[in-house]
């Protein structure tokens, strides 16, 4: 079986190459060896290679540079998808495909399901609803994973963001009325490798699931887990973990819409895999230590 991962250096896709690597040889995809822009390149990259999986771990994630890149957006997160749903449908491969939660409108206090009626608020969320969309239509078998607030140790994310202004600042504010559930890439490519295994042995249907850690947090409380937990590990800090001042996210005006309630159900794939999430406390605290480990490193 041969399985071919576009997004192979994202924060999810640098994981999946390691947990994807049992189930068959991996072709892993850059941006440098497919422009996502061009459904011709993409599919010609899908010819070339005949996968039985095709993984989209690649996706156009700039949440506020999209209400002012919507084209380029649309092309990643929709027309690109739709291009890897007909050539799946076309060639009999399976899609993997990741989302999230910014397909919901964020309003009340609830977990959304995964059937839950979607009302993406802004371009980002829209778009990604869209490539969902297109993959349904083509009637391609697929796993469509919804998760939310992923970190990992390499890319660009909110942990590596706190740890840098934990030891740049001597206050700090941080949105405290969003609440979701951090997820690491980490626990994404794990899960999706059981997902796999699962499909394959015909205990785990084509759909849409959602998959993110247990527990939920909010932007807040994510801050001051990940520098207590740093400076509990000898990291000198240039403000007081417990000081990091809460605000509302009126405080924190952003071009798109943040979901004011980021909680996925992940019941159904949890059923289906006969596992539970672990609370996201676990991967966050591996993800300052390893992070951590690596300053050492480079010292």
């Amino acid at each position: 079986m041969s399985i071919l991962l576009f997004g192979a250096t994202g924060q999810v896709g640098t994981e999946l190459m390691r947990t994807l690597l049992p189930h068959g040889g991996v072709v892993p995809l850059t941006r440098n060896d497919v422009d996502l822009t061009d459904p011709v390149a993409i599919r010609h990259a899908i010819d070339a290679h005949a996968p039985t999986i095709i993984v989209n771990a690649a996706a156009y994630t700039a949440v506020d540079k999209a209400e002012s890149e919507p084209e380029l957006a649309l092309a990643i997160n929709r027309h690109a998808v739709a291009e890897m749903a007909k050539a799946a449908k076309s060639t009999g491969a399976l899609l993997i495909h990741f989302s999230t939660d910014y397909v919901f409108d964020g309003e009340g206090d609830q977990a959304y399901a995964p059937d839950a009626p979607a009302a993406p608020q802004g371009v980002y969320g829209r778009t990604k609803l869209e490539g969902e969309q297109a993959i349904l239509k083509s009637g391609c078998d697929y796993l469509i994973f919804r998760t939310s607030w992923v970190f990992a140790s390499h890319g660009h994310n909110f942990v590596k963001t706190m740890l840098r202004l934990g030891q740049e600042k001597s206050q700090l504010r941080v949105v405290a009325d969003q609440v979701g559930a951090p997820t690491s890439a980490e626990l994404i490519s794990d899960v999706t490798s059981l997902a796999i295994g699962s499909y394959r042995a015909g205990q785990l249907i084509t759909g849409i699931y959602h998959l993110t850690a247990g527990g939920e947090t909010s932007w807040h409380g994510f801050a001051s887990f990940v520098l207590k937990h740093a400076k509990e590990l000898g990291l000198s800090l240039s403000l007081d973990p417990d000081g990091i001042e809460p605000i509302p996210t009126s405080e924190f005006p952003t071009p798109a819409r943040r979901p004011a309630n980021s909680r996925l159900s992940c019941e159904t794939l949890e059923r289906a895999l006969n596992v539970q999430m672990p609370d996201w406390r676990l991967h966050a605290a591996r993800a300052v230590e390893q992070l951590m480990q690596l300053e050492k490193g480079k010292g």
